[in-house]
């Protein structure tokens, strides 16, 4: 065998073997590499969501989920908006004034909605972030006042919402319930994450 005999075969095996570990090297950048752009998860987190409320009843609340937060879509009932008065002097922020969540413009009114007869709330306490249970029922109940109007009610802690989701005063939540951006497609559908037309 000469010389140039075996170095032609190491030279056939290192070029065969340097081309199977760049095929390698690319098997296993590619899914790396894709591994950085946004899950199909991801994307759809942060998208606006469609909601149909025809089938709501007055005095019903409807759960959907909106970048991964709960978002409460309640049907009060005439007596549960008439309910929403008189009671600003109780609440810390009747107004909605304080910006930790700020309050879209066309929700900073009493029923913080922009139809009175529905409100559109994140099911979050702004406390430590547990999720209030609903308190619909007026009256007398543990671990609410003698004068229940209905709302919501923190167990974690005992902070307390009316139905508007405006916090009570003296309670550990030190703000309202976050309103999302939100508008009317049509009397019975919403979208919520938008709230100017494209």
């Amino acid at each position: 065998m000469s010389d140039q005999q075996v170095d032609h075969g190491k030279r056939t095996w290192l070029i065969a073997t340097s081309c199977a570990g760049a095929v390698g090297g690319v098997a296993v950048a590619v899914p790396f590499v894709s591994s950085f752009a946004p899950s199909e998860r991801a994307k759809a987190a942060g998208a606006a969501v469609e909601v149909d409320i025809s089938a709501i009843k007055p005095g019903e609340k409807l759960t959907v989920e909106w970048r991964g937060k709960p978002v409460w879509i309640v049907r009060r009932t005439p007596e549960q908006v008439a309910a929403l008065s008189g009671r600003d002097a109780e609440l810390a922020d009747p107004l909605s004034k304080r910006t930790a969540f700020p309050t879209p413009e066309y929700a900073k009114n009493e029923a913080r909605s922009i139809k009175p007869e529905f409100m559109v709330a994140v099911g979050i306490c702004s406390h430590l972030g547990c999720s209030p249970s609903e308190k619909f029922t007026p009256g007398p109940q543990p671990s609410l006042p003698d004068d229940w109007r209905g709302g919501f009610l923190c167990p974690c802690h005992g902070s307390t919402f009316d139905l508007a989701g405006r916090v009570f005063k003296n309670k550990p939540a030190p703000d309202n319930l976050e309103v999302p951006p939100h508008m009317y497609l049509s009397d019975t559908k919403i979208i919520i994450g938008e709230d100017k037309p494209a």
